[in-house]
């Protein structure tokens, strides 16, 4: 009892030390000219504040705060590590663009431990452009690809006949089955009514559920249950090599993980990490933004209207029973600018971390070394100064497709922009083509998109839906 009572008091000094001299470190280190703001607690920073859920549409109050007080740019304390943090879209479009020059994507330890070492979230140099470069070859041939297009489209049929005798749905839950199961046949041959199609499904929600959430590993915490997840499904992965290996009689090229296994240009490590990496971004990241394009169709019905115009027009177009194609997709352009401004108002990216590799002067700010640098989208989406009625949801703005990229950068940008958008732009195009020619639907409870930072919808996006008149059956 003594003991604990000393170890307890021994814990409580520390912690009032590190009240008094953190503080100071900081203040003596800190040149003149770095941006204003305030380290916040000691080892945790702002971290709390930074990570509060709030709605995905709006900045939430550690950036309006933080905005109002210091301006654009700002210092903090985030994951541990002095962070500038930057809502201003130049010094954004700066940072992204000297990739590897002045400044490194560079995760804290704690998202590491979950994505892994090899990550494309991870690796830097010539390992990321490899493995990179093997992502954007399976996006290349899969996204105007006969074969994928057709799976793309009768999977969303399928999933839309299981509504026909329902009411109600959870529409996130569709909408992840959807992102998930196609990309899991397109990638590892698994049919979604496969167990094991399951039980992905489920590692990768435990997984996204502790990816961005206080790093904290006690048994029990999201963050823990998130790397438990990340080394389940990096065993699912690796057991389906060894089967590939040792199925001598497999010759045949088929899914995307035969092609990278007969090229054996890859390590064991460096074929499951990307592997796992092009899953990961073609499971949530669409998903969500299905969702969120739904959610933004219930309460625009001029945008509804308008966006099915467009599809019908397109369906009258092709024979009776016949599937979409390529060419059908180039001319979904009003789908686009839906796609495109759900991105800007729903922020499914919050940020990307960035590493300073030495001292940068931007403007009249000073980056220190070492420093992480955050730049933060959803304030570039939602800044008056650069849209006009920021919280409207509005696609004819994106008319002006070019003046609107250089403020709206939901895929990245620089080395590392997301090679995957263009793929999940054909999937939701697909599935919203039926979807609209199809069905009506209306929000059942005051449900919204949440930043956790991941956007969630906390009640999973219950809608009342009622078929329409249906253009295409699929049979």
């Amino acid at each position: 009892m003594e003991e604990l009572v000393f170890v307890i008091l021994f814990l409580l000094l520390g912690l009032c030390l590190s009240l008094l001299v953190v503080p100071r470190l900081f203040a003596k280190r800190e040149p003149k000219n770095l941006p204003p703001g305030t380290m916040g607690w000691p080892v945790f920073g702002e971290t709390l504040s930074f990570l509060k859920p709030h709605r995905s549409s709006s900045m939430g109050r550690f950036l309006q705060k933080r905005c109002s007080r210091y301006g654009k740019v700002f210092k903090s304390h985030l994951y541990g590590s002095p962070a500038i943090v930057s809502c201003d879209p130049v010094l954004n479009l700066f940072v992204l663009q000297n990739e590897e020059k002045l400044f490194r994507a560079s995760y804290p330890k704690p998202v590491l431990d979950v994505v892994g070492k090899l990550s494309l979230h991870a690796v830097s140099g010539e390992l990321h452009k490899k493995l990179r470069n093997i992502a954007v070859s399976f996006i290349t041939a899969s996204n105007s690809n006969p074969l994928f297009l057709l799976f793309a489209e009768k999977l969303s049929l399928s999933i839309m006949d299981s509504w026909k005798e329902q009411k109600q749905i959870s529409f996130c839950e569709e909408t992840k089955k959807f992102t998930l199961y196609l990309m899991v046949k397109q990638l590892l041959s698994i049919e979604p009514k496969e167990p094991l199609a399951f039980k992905i499904l489920e590692d990768f929600e435990t997984y996204m559920k502790g990816f961005q959430t206080l790093p904290i590993y006690i048994p029990g915490t999201a963050y823990a249950k998130a790397v438990k997840a990340s080394e389940r499904l990096s065993l699912t992965v690796r057991e389906i090599i060894r089967e590939r290996e040792q199925d001598i009689s497999r010759h045949r090229e088929g899914d995307f993980l035969d092609v990278i296994l007969a090229k054996r240009g890859l390590s064991y490590e460096e074929t499951v990490s990307i592997v796992l990496d092009i899953l990961r971004a073609g499971y949530r990241t669409t998903a969500t933004l299905i969702a969120l394009i739904v959610y933004f169709l219930a309460n625009a019905p001029n945008v509804f209207e308008r966006l099915k115009e467009e599809h019908h027009a397109i369906r009258k177009n092709k024979e009776d029973g016949e599937s979409l194609n390529w060419e059908d997709f180039l001319k979904m352009e009003f789908t686009n600018n839906v796609i495109h401004e759900a991105t800007r108002c729903g922020n499914v990216a919050k940020f990307v971390p960035r590493k300073a590799l030495q001292d940068v002067i931007f403007k009249d700010y000073f980056i220190p070394s070492g420093w992480y640098v955050f730049p933060l989208f959803t304030a570039v989406h939602l800044d008056p100064t650069l849209h006009e009625n920021p919280s409207e949801f509005n696609p004819w703005r994106w008319t002006d497709y070019k003046a609107m990229s250089k403020t709206v950068m939901p895929f990245g940008g620089g080395p590392r922009l997301c090679p995957g958008a263009e793929l999940a732009k054909v999937e939701i195009s697909f599935f919203l083509h039926h979807l609209v020619l199809n069905y009506r639907w209306k929000i059942k409870a005051d449900d919204f998109p949440v930043a956790y930072p991941y956007v969630e919808f906390s009640r999973g996006l219950v809608l009342d839906i009622e078929p329409t008149e249906g253009t295409y059956s699929g049979k």
